[in-house]
């Protein structure tokens, strides 16, 4: 293939989908040339299909499963999902904050190939598209899709290698190498500004583009509203206030908050009328022991799961209101709670996850929900000052959640820490309490609850600030790119 973009000295690879049971198989084409891929629309629907599959396929090791796996490892590396044994030892030194200062380590490794792949293959896409037959619809969607997927990538990367972003500095602190075309010679790391420049480009563009393109034809693609809401994550990582609040507004029009029953219905069905975007997965397509619900649900008989079934972190759980639905996702004394033949049963258990059932680790993935735009439109107009609207959005989602909710008459900062506690109990386990702690500069604080200094390994506060938030460049990249610098040890 032309012009293939070694990262890490692999190549990246398209991967085909085919119509058959309308799920997608997968087939490498590096054998297929570019300028075949892209002869006609529907070759070009199957490369960004490939996209899409390979957020949840298996790859080198059982924690390397596609999104899901990156969405684990930013929840045990948070303070709010509690590992409650050492299992059978995949994550652990994601919980212990070792793995992403270890530059040899696979996990690391994986979690920067993962997003400059998916960058590889959207570039092909962007760059080739605009000459394949059919109708300039299709055209625009792939296209627009392909943006959403390099600025959605590079979000991921820049907040994993890159020092957080700091609203009013010129934040020209090393970010991430920023690739718009695919080629082999090795390029330096962009500022974290350029990073966010591209990255915001790119997702204009998706807009742009998905506005006046076909509609996709099921969650597991990216629509208008879901370009928007990632817009809207870009902004909110920025402290852009007005920005994040007005794309996520109109991200989660038309979308209904799911009932209370459905609440509970396990997390793993993308047609949830509050879904906005999920990987979809059918018994064709299992990844097994690979599986995100191989690790966090509570029923799939798994050795992780039956030996170590994850918790909510007990000084969280404690503050949810008794009617509040959520509360009902964990379990303090372990009853109530499917488990596999042997499963331990612990304190603060999960039951929010559940896989197709005790043989099967199919389950969609929920990748955005309507709830997190209510949650980032009402931390930004809190933000700029706007208490009383934030109140209303926040009430919507809260009173959705829980019926006694009464709404709440804080302002400033007393309603900004509501919202961030609403935000922690409503996306649990969900991938995103790393990214927000380093966005907040809050530091981690696993104290005055159950979590285990000894599973741990001891870390169980991190300063806000310290480096030891900056992943570590892979040494493979380091060895193959002599224009990337390292970050500080």
């Amino acid at each position: 293939m032309k012009n293939l973009l070694y990262i890490l000295s692999i190549a990246a690879i398209f991967v085909f989908s085919a119509c058959k049971k309308d799920y997608l198989d997968t087939m490498p084409t590096d054998s297929y040339a570019s300028d075949q891929v892209f002869t006609t629309v529907p070759n070009a629907w199957n490369a960004i299909n490939g996209i899409h599959r390979s957020l949840y396929k298996q790859y080198d090791n059982q924690d390397q499963g596609g999104q899901g796996s990156l969405m684990i490892i930013n929840d045990f590396m948070g303070d709010d999902v509690v590992m409650t044994a050492t299992g059978n030892g995949w994550y652990n030194t994601a919980y212990k904050w070792t793995m992403h200062r270890n530059a040899t380590a696979s996990l690391l490794k994986y979690s920067y190939v993962f997003y400059y792949k998916i960058i590889s293959n959207a570039n092909m896409i962007i760059n080739n598209i605009d000459g394949a037959t059919g109708s300039e619809s299709d055209r625009k969607n792939i296209k627009g899709q392909a943006y959403a997927y390099r600025a959605w990538a590079l979000w991921n990367l820049v907040q994993y290698f890159g020092k957080r972003y700091e609203a009013g500095s010129a934040n020209t602190q090393p970010g991430v190498p920023v690739l718009t075309t695919n080629i082999t010679e090795g390029q330096p790391r962009m500022t974290v500004e350029e990073v966010y420049t591209q990255m915001n480009k790119d997702a204009d563009s998706a807009i742009a583009d998905l506005a006046v393109a076909s509609a996709a034809h099921n969650k597991s693609h990216i629509n208008l509203a879901t370009a928007k809401g990632i817009k809207a994550r870009i902004a909110l990582t920025q402290q852009n206030w007005a920005v994040a609040a007005k794309y996520a507004a109109e991200a989660k029009a038309g979308y209904t908050l799911m009932s209370n029953a459905t609440y509970q219905a396990g997390f793993n069905d993308y047609t949830n009328a509050e879904w906005m975007w999920g990987s979809h997965q059918i018994s064709e397509q299992t990844s097994y022991f690979y599986s995100f619900f191989a690790f966090m649900s509570s029923n799939y008989n798994s050795t992780n799961i039956r030996t170590n079934p994850k918790a909510i972190n007990s000084k969280l759980y404690n503050q949810i209101s008794t009617t509040d639905v959520r509360r009902k996702m964990w379990s303090v004394d372990g009853s109530g709670v499917t488990v596999p033949s042997g499963g331990l049963l612990k304190p603060y258990m999960n039951k929010k996850f559940l896989a197709a059932s005790s043989s099967s680790s199919i389950g969609d993935v929920p990748l955005m929900r309507a709830a997190e735009m209510y949650l980032i439109e009402a931390e930004a107009d809190v933000r700029m000052g706007q208490s009383a609207a934030a109140a209303d959005v926040l009430y919507t989602l809260a009173v959705n959640r829980d019926p006694s909710y009464v709404k709440s008459t804080k302002t400033g900062d007393d309603l900004l820490q509501e919202i961030l506690f609403q935000r922690r109990i409503e996306l649990w386990g969900e991938g995103f309490r790393f990214f927000d702690l380093k966005r907040l500069n809050m530091a981690l604080d696993r104290t005055g609850a159950n979590h285990s200094s000894t599973l741990a390994g001891g870390v169980l506060t991190m300063p806000a600030g310290d480096k030891q938030w900056q992943f570590l460049i892979p040494q493979d990249e380091l060895n193959a790119n002599k224009a990337v610098e390292q970050n500080e040890l």
